[in-house]
């Protein structure tokens, strides 16, 4: 699958360090729709040409070293479970970003810039305290447009960038993420059983939508994959939420048949394309 990512003013050189193959060519695939975001009425145009798989290999964008993150960790046998969240949900204008550390995190001032290197405007930041750590949180634009972010892959993008800089600058969280084995010093300890990790549920939300929830194994590319099968169900996102903690990515959706909460019967069908989908093997697609 690719974005069409000239029609949204995707800056250029977000994914040219992004290794990627397309496989799986369709010669006369029809343009689909796909929306994301606050407006349902807006949308992204998703060619259904090819599938885009990512390497674990992939480079991902960094900050300059200039300006390291200011907290230095002190190891102690407890590492705590990093989180990153992704929120559709609670701003109309922007993309809200929070990640948390335990109380590790310094001012992320690397992450901040290389957020900006895409092509991105951090437009409030703020932090609060609680018994499970130190929440940083960002309010985060497109700077072409002033508005929040809404394609797939430029979302992806920004969170690989995030724990792609959490690796580097707190390399203990390497044994902790998913993405450790391919970008970290550490390959986690435990791996999931796909096949036990992976839960999906549907749940009626009114009358115009459903709310789809999504816990399965983390990977890279993992939530434009995810796009890919709504668009092949014909399945619209009006707004949600992607958190990665630790090993587990945790999705949910309010999604919608043109413009109604999709019947029964298409609800199973997006639930067993995910779990086919989600549980297969992946080793096909990404290269070690």
């Amino acid at each position: 699958m690719a974005v069409s990512m000239a029609s949204h003013g995707c800056p250029a050189g977000i994914y040219n360090d992004l290794v990627a193959s397309t496989k799986q060519s369709i010669s006369k695939s029809p343009i689909s729709t796909f929306s994301f975001g606050s407006n349902p009425a807006r949308h992204f145009r998703i060619s259904l040409k090819s599938r885009l798989s990512y390497s674990l290999r992939t480079m991902i964008p960094k900050a300059s070293a200039t300006a390291l993150e200011d907290e230095i960790y002190q190891e102690t046998d407890d590492v705590p479970i990093p989180k990153v969240i992704i929120d559709q949900d609670s701003d109309l204008n922007s993309t809200v970003v929070q990640i948390t550390f335990g109380n590790r995190l310094g001012a992320l001032l690397d992450t901040m810039n290389a957020l900006q290197n895409l092509g991105l405007n951090v437009v409030k930041a703020n932090v609060h305290l609680d018994s499970s750590g130190k929440h940083t949180k960002f309010s985060i634009t497109k700077a072409s447009t002033g508005r929040k972010v809404e394609d797939p892959e430029l979302l992806e993008a920004i969170r690989l960038t995030i724990i792609s800089n959490l690796l580097k600058y707190h390399p203990e969280s390497s044994s902790q993420l998913a993405m450790g084995e391919a970008f970290g010093i550490e390959r986690p300890k435990h791996k999931l059983d796909v096949d036990m990790a992976t839960r999906i549920h549907v749940y009626d939300d009114g009358p115009n939508q459903s709310l789809l929830s999504v816990e399965t194994a983390d990977r890279p590319g993992l939530l434009v994959d995810l796009v890919k099968i709504f668009t092949d169900v014909n399945v619209a996102v009006e707004s949600g939420e992607f958190d990665t903690e630790g090993l587990l990515a945790k999705a949910k959706f309010h999604v919608n048949y043109r413009g109604k909460s999709p019947i029964e019967p298409l609800q199973q069908v997006l639930a067993n394309s995910l779990r086919y989908f989600l549980r297969r093997p992946t080793t096909e697609d990404l290269s070690f």
